[in-house]
């Protein structure tokens, strides 16, 4: 998986970089083993003023071979924002999963159902 990260407001720090990269290297085992799976990763502050309340942003748009999954988290720690949307992006992952399988059986059973009838 290719990564595109992107900052705003604030300057990323190598500690923040290594722990988005681990968190993003967990969700890769529920993907495919394909070279064209590209993550565009946002972090945001999003105010500069805010001493309480949501204040940072975790973004991630992940484009599949015909599916894009986006995932996004606002809450008052970045590592928190990382962990809620690594949770997000992973539920949406397998969903997408279980939905090709189920339609991938309802076709098959389908096609059963029309050979009986011959």
């Amino acid at each position: 998986m290719k990564i595109d990260l992107k900052t705003k407001n604030f300057e990323i720090t190598p500690s923040i970089r290594n722990y988005l990269q681990d968190k993003l290297n967990a969700v890769d085992k529920f993907l495919p083993k394909d070279e064209s799976i590209f993550a565009e990763v946002e972090l945001a502050q999003t105010t500069k003023h805010h001493k309480k309340g949501d204040i940072f942003r975790a973004e991630v748009n992940l484009t599949m071979p015909g599916r894009l999954i986006r995932a996004v988290n606002e809450t008052w720690d970045l590592r928190a924002a990382i962990d809620a949307m690594k949770d997000e992006l992973q539920r949406e992952i397998t969903m997408n999963k279980e939905k090709n399988i189920s339609l991938y059986r309802r076709g098959a059973r389908l096609l059963k159902k029309l050979l009986r009838r011959n």
